[in-house]
């Protein structure tokens, strides 16, 4: 009874990732960092184009 073993599975458990994501979206450092001043530029006019009324 002792030598009777449960099986593990395939893998034992484990789970295979892909170890790199394969994006549509190829953009550079140089690019992301320009869409993020552009949208900070763009609030920045918003507020001062569109103040929030104060009571």
């Amino acid at each position: 009874m002792a030598d009777q073993t449960i099986p593990m599975g395939f893998g034992g458990g484990l789970t295979r990732f892909k170890e790199e994501y394969d994006s549509k979206f190829r953009f550079s450092p140089n690019a992301v960092v320009l869409m993020i001043i552009v949208v900070i530029l763009f609030v920045v006019s918003l507020q001062f184009l569109f103040p929030l009324p104060t009571a």
